[in-house]
């Protein structure tokens, strides 16, 4: 028998705050982020930074990551919608800051996508995310140009994948660890 506490009283206190800060900052910075860039970028010529490894340019994109799935916007519109109802769902059971903040970045992300897919040209659930930083080429040859949100998305799922590795919960608890046995004893 163990002397730690069981039951919903023993969980830390939940976490939904830490996801509802990090979320609207994400889709802040992005919005504010892609509003300067199609002001400033537009007509101009990509802007190199760090002797040309990072470029900001601006490009329309009509689909996802690599430019795939062009011309099923609408889908892509879906498919954030629906990760949006999936974090919202599931922030009930918040109770791990790492889990928070790594659907925070996830959320903020898609939101930040999902604004441009809703409001920019040519139209509702069509329109074009602007894409903002490249490496290395400013035509994205080397690697597809990416914004914020973007970054905020991969980020927020590398630290799912670490969080989910590592064995911390959703609900901040630990997965039980297979007992080691200790040299000697």
């Amino acid at each position: 028998m163990t002397d730690e506490p069981t039951g919903p009283a023993s969980l830390p206190p939940r976490r939904v705050w830490v996801l509802a800060l990090v979320a609207p900052v994400v889709l802040l910075l992005d919005i504010l982020t892609k509003v300067v860039a199609v002001a400033t970028l537009a007509d101009g010529p990509p802007v190199r930074l760090l002797g040309g490894l990072v470029n900001l340019v601006l490009v329309r994109n009509p689909g996802a990551a690599f430019s795939m799935a062009t011309g099923y916007t609408w889908v892509l519109s879906i498919i954030a919608l629906g990760v949006v109802v999936v974090i919202v769902r599931i922030s009930r059971k918040l109770r791990s800051v790492g889990w928070a903040i790594a659907l925070g970045l996830v959320l903020g992300g898609a939101l930040g996508n999902l604004v441009d897919r809703v409001f920019r040209a040519p139209g509702p659930l069509q329109g074009h995310v602007v894409d903002i930083i490249s490496v290395v080429e400013p035509d994205g040859s080397f690697f597809p140009v990416f914004n914020l949100a973007d970054s905020a998305i991969v980020c927020g799922g590398i630290l799912l994948v670490l969080l989910a590795l590592t064995g911390r919960e959703l609900d901040g608890t630990r997965a039980n660890a297979p007992e080691r046995e200790t040299a000697g004893e």
